[in-house]
Formats: structure tokens, C-alpha cells, sequence
């Protein structure tokens, strides 16, 4: 929230003069003219410019380097990064034109920062009047505070500000409920003012709901919320104006967290209050202290960071260590340990010299100025490319497999076979539903059990089901209604097999029900049944499959949530279950049906997929057809929230290829291989880069090889003729296939700069991070020159346009000596400046980027 720490600035030499090769490069033949402005806006980011003070927030992380620039990225819906506008950013991005930036400090949606001319700035979120200049309208840039010059430091709260003069007066403003301002009310202020009288405040650190602070004679004060003893008065009671903290006159700094304080004292120990329900206060125990406890018996310690609910500290001799809650790796030790009760050393380095901590994240730096981050990357706060925010816009590719032949999503996992006939899974796993034993949830595809003869798989809610070359059927996950059609109510963490017969040809998973259809035809269903969904008649669950119609002739079936439809052989379409939203297409509304319904007359239908509440569906004339709920304008008929009970045509097209029902979204592919998606996209799930709802059809990307789509709850999955798997959309739950937190630290930024620039056809000894500006056009090849030391082993390649966005990622393999990687997903951009970032993963190496 409020944590930022200074190294200090090292000589910072220049890649490039007025006389420079680069320079020379940059200014004539083809490097001229529209790339100009571009690259210029490169050229900070490419001088070696290590982190001079840092911060991290709820999910947005700043870094000065020592050129003066200031860097953002993370979350940034209220405007907290300060680049104008309001999108997330997974790398950094830099902060206005300024090159004279001193301190920087982040609360929760906003962020405070000091030029060295003694300003103040502010941009972000405002509404509780944080940002301190005067007014309650968002600012997407930095603004400055009033006209004083003589800001020495500041420290952003969640809600408000506190910072001090370079008279030693100490000034507050914003959110004021529970007296975290010190100005003795309980009144939210605007603009700053002044706590007390007093004129030595050394140091002041802002937490969720409270304040602490140093002054010049060692002693400690403290004020603001206190349920927690956060204040460490040996009481509850919240404070609206400075207490003492005992009588000690050796504190040499403090940390305010959500609900908890650490403290470090001149003759090194280290000492923590307050909350303790997550271990955060490191003294063994998970009882709040209302009053300091020393942590450990260590008399070396150098400096502490407080978190939302974990602490991270650094010794004299440069280790780090770390306790308190590790849910999403915040600790760094590379676990996902529950909590950690007791500092740890984490890794053996001793070479750390500052560290923030942010909400569930941590970042810090080296005493060579590289810097690094662990953690959530929830909203891209961690700002490591090899991680993915836990909503993606674009397809990302999972993996580096080309073999990849069918795939199903469900609410929040994903299940895949590949060309040798092995299943693999991802996602969610709370109820089993993975099918590999236990109830991990996991980032990157597992493989469930050992068979190589899986021919289809269908992911439903919380389950699975699929279905093997030798006939038999399988199933897995939840079976709270039956849905696994085992005979059974108990839930599987790994495949049994459903029934004796060895005929089933296909499975179909909806929301808590199960259809599948025989080899000669027959039509089988089970699990909830409450609405009709199962078609035998009734509304009785069924625990085992029962024969759905007499019927032999059934062709393919899907299933909704609490619907189902298919097509017979004979082209004619059918549908059962609920009619709430018009979802069974005969023109009515309300009411269900318990057996199956021909729908209409038509005998041209292809193929049917079920979402939530809407059915779409291809003819055999390549028309799309749709109809049921539209809240989310999942119909793709142009409109919002009208739900239409029979079949509407979407758009004129006829050339359909397939189509894919989500929870509320429809993604569909053409027979020229172009993807297209509509409906909800809050969580990214159309893949469009925007998370903004789409009425009809929009072309995801440019790309002309989709082979089959899969839509889930909140997100989106799909092949491409090479083999190859691509996700997008929510990531909570690891369903995309790539974690989107880190509990090893990542290098954000390498100690010859954020993204070492290297032109084309420029070799640089790359040991980190390495970028290269490249100009490519429509049919362009990239490639790239190595020549390793050692083995390069999935090294992570990422391919992003000059804003930061992430396009193409990708790992690099290579062995020792000269190797050549071509990357032919890059011809299929638009012409542009797009930039090439390699991770070595430490393995010296020459990388010569040629563009052909």
C-alpha cells in the first residue's frame, strides 16, 4: 500500500549520444519518420537504469530508476499508474516526461510521488479525497499538490496520505473515519493539514486504517484504527490524534500493514503489534498483540515491510526472510505454504538490499539494482511477462506442445487430449474434477492417469466425463446430483468408469447432467433432472444413464445448464429441459419440457451447442442461427438483454464453420479458419483485447488456422491447425493453463536497465533480460541467432507492441553452441514497432535478432 524504499543511485551511463550508432540508426534511412517518435519513446527505457525507490500497492507496483524516470504497472482501473489511462499493465509502462523523480509511494487505487524540486504530484483514484488537491475527479496523470516546493518524503494509506515537510512538520489528508490522520476529528480532508505542532518527524508510514511514525529523538507514535492493537498502545481503542508507543527512544523504523505493525530499533532487533491471525507478526503464535513482542532474538536486522497479512525483512548481511501468510507465494520461498508462524531465510542470497510489500505480492531489490517480484499478478502488479494477470485479453498459448487434438472447458477448468491419445487437465480441481487424484487445484496441464486411448472429453461445472477408443465411459468430480452416473453420490478424484457398456461414441457435460450418445445411436442421459433436462419422462434424478426416447437415429447433443438439445441423423433438431429464457427455440417462453421436442420443421441442422441459458447452432448451409437468454448479448443478434424463444440468423454469413457456448459467451469459427466471439467479456473471455461486451460477431485477432474453439464458464480455449492450444479470459483459478502468481522471485527489471535495447541485427551479451525494437510488416520472419554456453531449457520469449501489451508468448529451447530459433507467428501482424524480450535464465548468451 504504502511502501517504498531508497537505494542508493549508482553512476548511470549512457547506451547512446548525439554521435552514438544508435543514434545515427534512429535518425535517417528507413529508421526515420513515423518510427522516430517511437523509438525516442524507448530510448529512457534502454539506458542501464537501475531501481532508485520503489512501492508497492493493493496491485500496482512503481519504480524510480536512476536516470529520474518513474515506471508503472499493474492494476489500473481508477488511473493509479499515472500513463493516462485507466488499462492494466503487465509491464512497466513509464510515467509522463519527468526525469527528475525522487520517492514514489503507493496506496490502494492511488499514488503519491516527489520531484526534486521539492513538488508533490498525485494521480488515481480521489474519492475520498487522497490525492490531497482539492478535488474529487480521477486523475489518470500525475497533478500536482498545492504550490509547496518543500516535500521531503510521503506515504500513501489505503484511503489517505500523510507526508512531511522538509521542516519537520508532518501534514495528512483524505479518508479520516477512525482518526488515521492524526489531526485529532474524525473529518475527511481534502487538502493537507497539519498534525500537531511538532517540527521532528523524521519518518511516517500509512497502513490500511492507521498511522505510525518516528520523530528525530527515537521515539514511536501512533494513531487510527486499532481493533487489532495496531497502534500498540496495550490497548483497542482508536486514536484520532499521536500516541506514545512506551517510553523507548531507539526506534529507527516503522511499517504500518492492513492490521498489523513491525518495527525495527537502532540496536537491531526487530519487534512487531497487532494482528496476528495469519502470522504475520512472526512470533510464533496467531495471537494478536496489542503492545511490541520482539521477534526472535536477532540483533541484525536492517529494515521490514508489513503487507495486507505477510512480513518480509532483510538482515545486515543481506538474507531475506519471510513469515506470515503464503497463499499466493507473497514469501518468495518458493512454496504455497498456509502460513508461516516464524521468520525464515529464504534462498541463500545475500545481496538483498530493500523490499516492499504489497498486498498478496512482494517486490525488492539487489544491491546490484536489479529488481525483482513475487506473488499474486493478479492485475499484472508482479509485472513479469512469464507470469499471466488473472484476466487475459488476448490468446496466450499454453505451452510449447504442438500435438494438442481436442479440448472442453468448464466453469473454471480445462481438459485437453492430445494426438497420443493422453489426457491432461487444468483449472480448478476442488472437487476432483481434474481426475489426477487429488483436489490441487493447478496452473499448467497435469496428465490424468497413464492411458493413451482417450478419444473425447466434455468438462462440465465441476466434473468430467469422457470416453475411450475401446467403448467405455468415464467420469470424474463433483456427483452431488448424480452426475457422474456411477451408481453413486460420491464425489471422484480420478476416473471410474460408467457402466459395463463398451459402445458410447460421445458424452456431452452440462451444468449437473449427463448425455451421452451409443454407437448405434441410442440417446442415454443422467444426474439432475429437476427440469426435464434428462428427456425420460420425468423430473426424477438419475443416478445411473437411462435411454432417452426409443429413438436410434441421434446424431450429436449438448447440454446446457438445465436444457439440452441435439440433431438426429435426419437433420431435424430437438429440445428438453428449461424454457425460462426461450432456450429450447419453439417459440415459447417459460415453462420445460420432460422429453424431447422437435422443434420446428427444418432438416438442414449441422451442429448445437448449449451455454448457461442460450442454444446456438450451424446449418448445413453455413448459416448461424441462435435464440434463448441475451443478457450479455451472447445471441450475437445486435441487441441487449432481448431473449428470443425461436432461432434468429446472426449476420449474413454463410460460411460457419462450428460454434461454442460459454456460461455467456459464443465464440465461433468460419471455414476460412477465423475466429470470431460475442457476448459477455468482462473477464476477457472474447479474446479481443477489451473487456467490453460485443452484440454481434468480432474477429478475434487476424489469424486464419483456428481448428476448434471451446468456450467455458469465463473463459475461452482453442487449437490451431499446427497443434497448438491458445486460452484466454479468467484465470483465477488456473484455467488458462499458466499461473498468474510466482512464489520464486522473478527479475522485473535486468541491472542494465528495464528492457536493454538492441536494434536489429545488433549483438549484446544478454545474461537476463534482453529486448530488441523490431519493425515488422505484414509476411515479416523473425529470427533468432544464438550461440549459449550452456542449454538454454524454456526460455520465455515474449513478443509486445510498444505500449507493453503482450502479443505472442512463447519458450525457447536451445542447446549449447550456435542454434537458430525462426518465429513465424510474428509475420501474422499488422506492420508495426513491436519489441522481442528473451529471458536466458541466467546462461551467458549471444542473441542477434534478424529480421527477414
Amino acid at each position: 500500500m504504502h511502501y517504498s524504499f531508497l537505494v542508493a543511485p549508482q553512476a548511470a551511463s549512457r547506451l547512446f549520444g548525439p554521435t552514438s550508432l544508435l543514434t545515427s540508426l534512429l535518425t535517417r534511412g528507413r529508421w526515420a519518420g513515423q518510427w522516430l517518435s517511437a523509438l525516442l519513446g524507448l530510448l529512457a527505457l534502454a539506458a542501464p537504469a537501475q531501481a532508485q525507490q520503489f512501492a508497492a500497492g493493493d496491485e500496482h507496483t512503481l519504480s524510480i530508476y536512476a536516470n529520474g524516470t518513474l515506471w508503472a504497472w499493474g492494476l489500473n482501473t481508477r488511473g493509479q499508474l499515472g500513463d493516462g489511462t485507466t488499462v492494466n499493465r503487465s509491464a512497466p509502462v513509464r510515467v509522463g516526461t519527468a526525469t527528475t523523480w525522487v520517492s514514489v509511494s503507493a496506496g490502494r487505487a492511488h499514488t503519491m510521488a516527489i520531484q526534486q524540486d521539492g513538488t508533490l504530484w498525485a494521480w488515481g483514484d480521489n474519492t475520498q479525497g487522497q490525492r490531497g488537491e482539492g478535488t474529487a475527479s480521477l486523475h489518470s496523470v500525475p497533478v500536482q499538490v498545492g504550490t509547496a516546493t518543500t516535500w521531503k518524503s510521503v506515504s500513501s494509506g489505503a484511503y489517505n496520505t500523510m507526508a512531511i515537510q522538509q521542516d519537520g512538520t508532518l501534514w495528512a489528508w483524505g479518508y479520516n473515519k477512525n482518526g488515521q490522520l492524526g489531526d485529532g476529528t474524525v473529518a475527511s480532508r481534502r487538502a493537507p493539514v497539519q498534525v500537531g505542532t511538532e517540527t521532528t518527524w523524521a519518518s511516517v508510514s500509512a497502513g490500511y486504517g492507521h498511522t505510525v511514525a518516528v520523530r528525530t529523538d527515537g521515539t514511536l507514535w501512533a494513531w487510527g484504527l486499532n481493533t487489532s492493537g495496531q497502534l500498540g498502545d496495550g490497548t483497542a481503542i482508536n486514536r484520532n490524534a499521536p500516541v506514545q508507543v512506551g517510553t523507548e527512544t531507539t526506534w529507527a523504523s516503522v511499517s504500518a500493514g492492513y492490521g498489523h505493525t513491525v518495527a525495527v530499533r537502532t540496536d537491531g532487533t526487530l519487534w512487531a503489534w497487532g494482528s496476528n491471525i495469519d502470522a504475520q507478526l512472526g512470533d510464533g503464535t496467531a495471537i494478536n498483540r496489542s503492545s511490541p513482542v520482539q521477534v526472535g532474538t536477532a540483533t541484525t536486522w536492517k529494515s521490514v515491510a508489513a503487507g495486507y497479512d505477510h512480513t518480509m525483512a532483510i538482515q545486515q548481511d543481506g538474507t531475506r526472510w519471510a513469515w506470515g501468510s503464503n497463499l499466493y507465494g507473497q514469501l518468495g520461498d518458493g512454496t504455497l505454504a498456509l502460513n508461516t508462524p516464524s521468520p525464515v531465510q529464504v534462498g541463500t542470497a545475500t545481496n538483498w538490499a530493500s523490499v516492499a510489500a504489497g498486498r498478496y505480492y512482494t517486490v525488492a531489490v539487489h544491491t546490484d539494482g536489479t529488481l525483482w517480484a513475487w506473488g499474486s499478478n493478479s492485475s499484472g502488479q508482479v509485472g513479469s511477462t512469464q507470469l499471466l494477470p488473472s484476466t487475459q485479453l488476448y490468446p496466450e498459448r499454453i505451452g510449447t506442445a504442438t500435438t494438442w487434438a481436442s479440448v472442453s472447458a468448464g466453469i473454471a477448468h480445462t481438459v485437453a487430449i492430445r494426438q497420443d491419445g493422453t489426457l491432461w487437465a487444468w483449472g480448478d480441481n476442488s472437487y476432483g474434477q481434474l481426475g489426477e487424484a487429488t483436489t490441487t487445484l493447478r496452473w499448467v496441464p497435469v496428465q490424468v492417469g497413464s492411458a493413451t486411448n482417450w478419444v473425447s472429453v466434455a468438462a462440465g461445472s465441476y466434473y468430467t466425463v469422457a470416453v475411450r477408443s475401446d467403448g467405455t465411459l468415464w467420469a470424474w468430480g463433483a456427483n452431488i446430483q448424480g452426475q457422474l452416473g456411477d451408481g453413486t453420490l460420491t464425489q471422484r478424484n480420478a476416473p471410474v468408469r460408467v457402466g459395463t457398456a463398451t459402445t458410447w461414441k460421445s458424452v456431452a457435460a452440462g451444468g449437473h447432467h449427463t448425455v451421452a450418445i451409443q454407437q448405434d445411436g441410442t440417446l442415454w442421459a443422467w444426474g439432475r433432472n429437476v427440469f426435464g433436462q434428462l428427456g425420460d419422462g420425468t423430473t426424477t434424478l438419475r443416478w445411473v444413464p437411462v435411454q432417452v426416447s426409443a429413438a436410434t437415429t441421434w446424431q450429436s447433443v449438448a447440454a446446457g445448464d438445465y436444457h439440452t438439445v441435439a440433431i438426429q441423423q435426419d437433420g431435424t433438431r430437438w429440445a428438453w429441459g428449461s424454457n425460462v429464457y426461450g432456450q429450447l427455440g419453439d417459440g415459447t417462453t417459460g415453462g420445460q419440457r420432460n422429453v424431447p421436442v422437435q422443434i420446428d420443421t427444418a432438416t438442414n441442422w449441422k451442429s448445437v451447442a448449449a451455454g448457461n441459458s442460450h442454444t446456438v447452432s450451424v446449418r448445413t448451409d453455413g448459416t448461424l442461427w441462435a435464440w434463448g437468454d441475451n443478457h450479455d448479448s451472447q445471441l450475437g443478434d445486435g441487441t441487449f438483454g432481448v431473449q428470443r424463444n425461436a432461432p434468429v440468423q446472426i449476420g449474413t454469413a454463410t460460411n460457419w464453420k462450428s460454434v461454442a457456448a460459454g456460461k455467456s459467451q459464443t465464440v465461433a469459427i468460419q471455414q476460412d479458419g477465423t475466429l470470431w466471439a460475442w457476448g459477455r467479456n468482462i473477464e476477457g473471455q472474447l479474446g479481443d483485447g477489451t473487456d467490453i461486451q460485443r452484440t454481434v460477431p468480432l474477429q478475434v485477432g487476424t489469424a486464419t488456422d483456428w481448428k476448434s474453439v471451446a468456450a467455458g464458464g469465463y473463459h475461452t480455449v482453442a487449437i490451431q491447425q499446427d497443434g497448438t492450444l491458445w486460452a484466454w479470459g479468467k484465470n483465477s483459478e488456473g484455467q488458462l493453463g499458466e499461473p498468474y502468481f510466482s512464489p520464486d522471485p522473478l527479475l522485473i527489471e535486468g541491472r542494465d536497465g528495464s528492457l536493454p535495447l538492441s536494434l536489429p541485427t545488433f549483438s549484446a551479451r544478454a545474461t537476463s533480460l534482453r529486448a530488441a525494437p523490431v519493425p515488422l510488416g505484414s509476411g515479416a520472419v523473425l529470427t533468432l541467432d544464438f550461440s549459449s554456453a550452456a542449454p538454454l531449457v524454456a526460455a520465455p520469449l515474449t513478443l509486445t507492441d510498444i505500449t507493453g501489451r503482450v502479443l505472442l508468448r512463447r519458450l525457447v529451447s536451445a542447446p549449447a553452441g550456435p542454434a537458430k530459433l525462426v518465429v513465424p507467428e510474428l509475420g501474422g501482424w499488422p506492420a508495426g514497432l513491436y519489441i522481442v524480450r528473451l529471458v536466458i535464465n541466467g546462461c551467458p548468451a549471444q542473441v542477434r535478432v534478424v529480421k527477414q
